[in-house]
């Protein structure tokens, strides 16, 4: 059962209507199946009206759909023999950011991402995707080894930035995220980085430093919410819709602005309604990102993350 959104209620009292019929065609006589499939033409069409004009303030909300596929499903379904490595060696594991070996398609990876939980306990669990000063810790302790054995880096970004509580900041958390973001741009085997929902400031950069720079169509990349910047600039979070369109968020910007290198297109109405079909797309972008990689030796990969990473903002 796909959760609507505010902007799709349209879109399902037609699925509302559709179900009703199927449910009246099936106790009786009744002859509704060219009803029904004028309605779903009809959804079918209004849902890809939809999407093919969402506002920046709408992909934020899609982007964060509680529904769309998180760390784990894109781990299970595209990375074999994965073997998770915990721990920063210094404090704790932070699972908010998980990593570990696996192939994709038949190469050695290392795999690290956020992962928020797809319902109350996991999200709980995993501090719904904001990590901690060890959890960038550890992501630098398996990007480190990582690059010891010669095995291409693999990102998944979803977050709406690091944690921002107290005893994070206690524990060194901006260091840590700095700590990590010069790691991935040190490294001298393949990096690329995919974001899959929100890219939320420091949070995703400390993980996406990378080579290539996926991006889906309707995550956002950004250097803090929208509703962190309208409270800055209005002094509320009312103001929300308007700061996502001023700071230019969502991927067709970023990608026009050079700060990623490549938009995935996602299944009509979004990743969460078509998930399998959203992860193999994604799949196949970074596999053949990583045979583009693949030709560079370690001087010439860490040339071209310099050049990327200083060339963005230069007019």
């Amino acid at each position: 059962m796909i959760s609507y959104l505010d902007f799709e209620k349209p879109i399902a009292e037609l699925q509302t209507r559709i179900a009703e019929l199927r449910e009246t065609a099936d106790g009786g006589p009744a002859n509704l199946d060219a009803e029904i499939r004028k309605l779903e033409q009809k959804a079918d069409r209004l849902l890809r009206d939809t999407y093919g004009k969402l506002t920046p303030w709408q992909k934020t909300q899609v982007a964060r759909h509680q529904q769309r596929p998180h760390f784990k499903d894109y781990v299970a379904r595209l990375v074999d023999d994965f073997l998770p490595l915990s721990g920063d060696r210094a404090f704790s594991d932070d699972q908010a950011i998980i990593g570990g070996f696996g192939r994709m398609n038949g190469r050695r990876v290392m795999v690290i991402g956020h992962e928020k939980g797809n319902d109350t306990a996991s999200r709980l669990k995993h501090n719904f995707g904001m990590g901690k000063p060890e959890g960038y810790r550890k992501a630098v302790r398996l990007m480190q080894l990582a690059d010891r054995f010669g095995i291409a880096v693999v990102t998944i970004v979803d977050t709406a930035g690091a944690f921002p509580g107290i005893e994070a900041e206690e524990r060194g958390q901006a260091e840590a995220i700095a700590r990590s973001t010069q790691a991935t741009l040190e490294l001298t085997v393949p990096v690329v980085a995919a974001i899959v929902g929100e890219g939320g400031s420091g949070g995703a950069v400390g993980l996406a430093a990378a080579n290539r720079v996926l991006m889906f169509e309707h995550a956002i990349y950004s250097v803090i919410t929208p509703e962190g910047c309208a409270s800055i600039l209005w002094r509320t979070a009312e103001k929300a819709p308007e700061a996502a369109e001023a700071m230019r968020i969502t991927a067709e910007d970023v990608h026009r602005l050079g700060i990623i290198d490549t938009v995935v297109p996602e299944p009509v109405g979004g990743a969460h309604r078509s998930p399998e079909i959203a992860i193999d797309t994604l799949g196949k972008a970074i596999c053949s990102a990583l045979d583009d990689l693949s030709t560079m030796d370690g001087k010439a990969l860490r040339a071209d993350r310099r050049r990327k990473f200083l060339a963005m903002g230069a007019s």
